[in-house]
């Protein structure tokens, strides 16, 4: 079954469309945080940044820069937020790869809040290898 994205990005239902290229989208989020605020998701439905090629992951970014840019003159938040989720658990709601351009204003409800910790040079050494030794 497609999900709401690739319904848009086909045109089979409607939406305020900001730009798209052969690999990516934006368009006015529907539930508009502040004013102006764009999703930009690939056209091939990938669910998650796990999935995409990097060309697409290029493409999103390089849009959302265009859009970031165009969303300052617009409408001159305070300052604007990129965000990108993966899954349920890193709070994804559409299985569907995106990210938002969210304007920011000073006391706009919006909050993004995490419990800090700090676990020393030593632990975070060993992170890093983990994540090193992915990389290949």
């Amino acid at each position: 079954m497609p999900t709401i994205f690739e319904r848009l990005a086909s045109g089979e239902l409607p939406c305020a469309r900001v730009c798209e290229d052969a690999l990516v989208f934006a368009f006015m989020d529907a539930g508009q945080v502040n004013d102006g605020h764009v999703i930009v998701a690939t056209r091939r439905p990938v669910a998650t940044l796990m999935d995409c090629s990097d060309d697409e992951a290029a493409a999103l970014m390089r849009t959302a820069r265009r859009v970031a840019i165009a969303v300052q003159q617009a409408f001159a938040p305070a300052g604007i937020t990129v965000l990108q989720a993966n899954r349920p658990a890193g709070w994804q709601t559409v299985p569907h790869l995106h990210l938002h351009v969210l304007p920011r204003h000073d006391g706009d409800g919006v909050g993004l809040a995490w419990p800090r910790k700090e676990p020393g040079l030593e632990r975070l050494r060993e992170l890093a290898d983990r994540v090193v030794r992915a990389m290949g």
